[in-house]
C-alpha cells in the first residue's frame, strides 16, 4: 500500500509539472478571465433581468451586466480548464501508454489526473470568485466559488474525454468551444429569452449556472443545483477516467511455450533411431 501511494505522488508531480509546462493555458487564466469579466461588468448595460433559480423556485431579479459576468466566467473557466486538461492528457498519452506497459499502475495515472483536476478546477474558481469580488460582491460567496469550481470540474473531465477520442488538438479545442458556448449561451437570459425552458436544465453547466446566480443575489443556498453540477462533475470524470483507461490498455502477449525436456527428446530420438 505504502508503495501504492509513493507512485501516486510521483505520478501527481509529473502530472502537476505538465500542467505547468503549459503557459500559453496560465497566461489566459491570468489574464483572459479577469479581462472578460471586467468588460462584461462595464460594457453591458445595466437592464434589469428575471433569472429564473429553479432549484429554490425564485424568480431573481439582477443586471443584465451582473448576468453576462457570471456566465461568462463561467465560459472562461471552462474553456480554459477544458483545454488544458486536453493538452495534457493528450501530449502525455505515449508516455502514460509505455509507464504502463512497464508495470505502473494504471489506477495511480488515473487518480493523478484527477486530483490535478480537481486542484486546478479550486485554484481557478477561487481566482475568478476573487476577482468577482472586485467589481460587485455576491452574497454568498463560497457557493458562487462552488458553483464556478463544479463548471470548471465538469468541463475539465470533458477535456479528458476529448482527449482520448481525439488525435487531433484543432478538432478538441473547436469542441470544446462549440459545446461550452451552446451551454452558457442559452442560459444567459440576455441573449436567450427562453432561458428558462425545460431544455436547458439538461445542459452540463446548467448546475453551476443556477448555483452562481442564485449565490450572486439570495441568501438561501441551492442545494439541487450544487448537486446538479457535482453529479455532471462526477459523471463526466467518470467517463474520462474510463476512457482513459481504455486508451493506455494493453495487449498481453500469448506465454511463451516452454522449450521441450532435453531428456524426453533425446529419449525420443533415440527411440526412434532404434532398430
Amino acid at each position: 500500500m505504502n508503495r501504492w501511494w509513493s507512485r501516486l505522488r510521483t505520478a501527481l508531480r509529473f502530472s502537476l509539472v505538465e500542467q505547468a509546462r503549459n503557459r500559453l493555458a496560465l497566461l489566459i487564466v491570468l489574464l483572459f478571465v479577469p479581462l472578460w469579466t471586467t468588460l462584461a461588468f462595464e460594457v453591458v448595460a445595466r437592464t434589469p433581468l428575471r433569472f429564473y433559480v429553479r432549484s429554490v423556485d425564485r424568480r431573481l431579479v439582477m443586471d443584465a451586466n451582473v448576468l453576462t459576468q457570471i456566465t461568462g466566467a463561467l465560459q472562461a473557466l471552462t474553456l480554459v480548464i477544458a483545454f488544458m486538461m486536453f493538452i495534457a492528457t493528450a501530449r502525455s498519452a505515449v508516455f502514460d501508454r509505455r509507464l504502463v506497459q512497464a508495470g505502473y499502475p494504471r489506477s495511480c495515472l488515473a487518480a493523478a489526473k484527477c486530483a490535478t483536476l480537481v486542484l486546478v478546477a479550486v485554484v481557478v474558481a477561487v481566482y475568478a470568485t476573487a476577482w468577482t469580488h472586485l467589481l460587485w460582491h455576491p452574497a454568498q460567496p463560497m457557493v458562487f466559488a462552488a458553483g464556478m469550481f463544479t463548471g470548471a470540474l465538469t468541463y475539465g473531465a470533458f477535456g479528458i474525454v476529448l482527449a482520448a477520442v481525439l488525435r487531433s488538438e484543432l478538432a478538441g479545442m473547436f469542441l470544446a468551444i462549440m459545446t461550452s458556448s451552446i451551454d452558457l449561451l442559452l442560459q444567459n437570459p440576455m441573449i436567450n429569452p427562453n432561458a428558462d425552458s425545460p431544455v436547458v436544465r439538461y445542459l452540463p453547466a446548467h448546475g453551476a449556472v443556477q448555483a452562481s446566480v442564485a449565490a450572486g443575489g439570495l441568501h438561501t443556498v441551492p442545494w439541487d443545483s450544487l448537486l446538479l453540477g457535482a453529479g455532471w462533475a462526477l459523471g463526466m470524470a467518470a467517463l474520462g477516467m474510463t476512457t482513459f483507461a481504455v486508451r493506455t490498455r494493453t495487449q498481453r502477449l500469448p506465454a511463451a511455450q516452454a522449450p521441450p525436456d532435453q531428456h524426453t527428446s533425446r529419449g525420443a530420438t533415440a527411440s526412434v533411431q532404434a532398430p
